[in-house]
């Protein structure tokens, strides 16, 4: 029994991965998962392929390890995406509203207007934005027909993904969620650990259709042998940036980690009490634990991995995201070009639903490489954007510093990308020693909980860093890189904003 098992349902691929006593990663199976764009803006995803991908990728690693080696199940997941499916049948009433999906940008405006923006941040920690799950979910019970009335006689459940896997696994039996996905859905009082009636009165939402908030490791009950060929026992369920910084061990106040997939996410540990943004960071909830809540800043970048999908699938420049590195090390580094991929909208710091991708400085001389790199430096950018908010904040609460970031994803492998972070950060960035921390991380929790791994503190004694990245680049050409990024952005800013 000294196995777990961790399920990471993510925006572009679902993979199962097992880890051993020591927490190194043994056997695994992942499947990519299709986006579907209905209109511009418009990001969804099918929950059906989702459930059978997390079926196919489980049962290949259970029939691998066997079910009697394994001790505890840990699910982790992409925040924010919005399913409704049928309380008695478990069948998805509409497509996944994907965290990427911009339609609510009006319904948004609105609550803004309507002076909702203080109450919003002051109780969920958030900002009123597309991003989070509110404004989908009320979308859905205005837009699918028939979606209300269902709702209303309590025939409907509302779950993130976690929570819409957490009731198929368990055939039906629990309709819950764990407090870091709860934080995430613009409906749910951080402060106190519950549901915000006056959002759900003011979004029209029904509270029985909402999921029981749960800690992030316990008996989360057993996924039916159906689902897996053997029943498991399901021990801990965490968002995915918050399982990553679980996996990262940033277990002490002012620790920071950046995990780099579909988007990038910075995650600030800052203690047992709610750190205010007043740089338009994000407070979500890190952990909770017997009811009692850590806390951190979070800011996103929506386009980081992507933004290299989308330099290979719509502009063709490259063939695989790999070839990135080596095209990034032909470019001009003088070139003066600039790639916003605000494809969807800005993130922290900004907000801005309705900028719009734009690349600058070209000219004659410029090439695909200039692009390529641009692409990559961009991320490198909203990085150093998102850290300069946070650490503002973190200085205002008295939390002290840290300069080293822990980073972890798919992009840490292009050490072209890494050495850029670095320098245009000017400080040290630290390669997780195992790259799937996401996975890690909930398999922690769900360890922990059965007994496999020991306390926050012994697992943090096991991490070190994969690689370490010094900044290399002078000062003043940092410095005069990052001002022609800001000027970027304002071209690519909507005029409203």
């Amino acid at each position: 029994m000294g196995y777990v098992l961790a399920i990471d349902q993510g925006t572009t691929s679902t993979r199962a991965i097992v880890f051993d006593a020591s927490g190194r990663p043994g056997a695994s199976a992942a499947r990519p998962l299709q986006q579907f764009f209905p209109e511009p803006g418009w990001v969804e995803h099918d929950p059906r392929e989702i459930w059978r991908a997390v079926c196919e990728v489980a049962q290949a690693v259970v029939g691998d390890v066997g079910a009697e080696n394994i001790a505890a199940l840990g699910i982790t997941n992409q925040r924010e995406t919005t399913v409704v499916w049928d309380r008695a049948t478990g069948d998805p009433l509409h497509n996944a509203i994907v965290w990427q999906d911009r339609r609510t940008a009006p319904l948004c405006d609105k609550l803004e207007q309507e002076g909702w923006g203080a109450r919003v941040s002051n109780t969920t920690g958030l900002l009123i934005d597309p991003y989070f799950s509110a404004t989908k979910l009320a979308w859905l019970l205005a837009n699918v027909p028939g979606l209300r009335e269902k709702a209303a006689r309590n025939e409907v459940c509302f779950g993130t993904i976690d929570s819409f896997l957490l009731f198929k696994l368990t055939g039906g039996a629990l309709h819950a969620t764990d407090a870091t996905n709860a934080a995430r859905t613009m409906l749910f009082d951080i402060g106190k650990g519950q549901w915000d009636p006056a959002l759900l009165e003011r979004l029209d939402i029904p509270a029985g259709i909402l999921p029981e908030v749960r800690d992030n490791r316990g008996d989360f009950g057993l996924a039916i042998a159906d689902a897996f060929g053997a029943a498991l026992p399901i021990r801990g369920m965490a968002g995915d940036q918050q399982a990553a910084a679980k996996g990262q061990a940033c277990i002490s106040p002012s620790m920071t980690k950046a995990t780099y997939g579909t988007g990038c996410f910075v995650v600030a540990n800052t203690g047992t009490k709610e750190t205010k943004s007043v740089n338009r960071m994000l407070s979500t909830v890190l952990w909770q634990l017997d009811g009692t809540r850590a806390f951190a800043l979070e800011g996103s970048i929506f386009m980081a991995g992507a933004t290299v999908q989308w330099l290979r699938d719509n502009l063709g420049l490259i063939a695989a995201a790999s070839e990135s590195e080596d095209l990034a090390r032909e470019a001009n580094p003088d070139s003066g070009v600039y790639l916003v991929p605000a494809f969807q909208g800005l993130g922290a710091p900004i907000w801005d639903a309705g900028a719009r991708g734009a690349v600058v400085g070209l000219s004659r001389a410029s090439n695909k490489a200039d692009i390529v790199a641009a692409g990559l430096e961009s991320v490198a950018f909203q990085t150093r954007d998102l850290l300069s908010a946070m650490r503002g904040d973190m200085a205002e609460a008295g939390i002290g510093e840290t300069d080293i970031l822990r980073v972890d994803g798919g992009m840490t492998d292009n050490s072209w990308a890494m050495q850029r972070l670095a320098d245009i950060l000017g400080e040290a960035v630290e390669v997780a020693p195992i790259p799937e921390t996401t996975a890690l991380g909930a398999a922690y929790y769900a360890g922990q909980a059965a007994g496999v791994y020991g306390t926050d503190e012994e697992l943090a004694q096991y991490w070190a860093p994969a690689r370490r990245y010094e900044p290399m680049m002078p000062d003043a050409k940092r410095e005069a890189r990052y001002s022609g990024w800001l000027e970027a952005v304002d071209r690519a800013r909507s005029r409203e904003a």
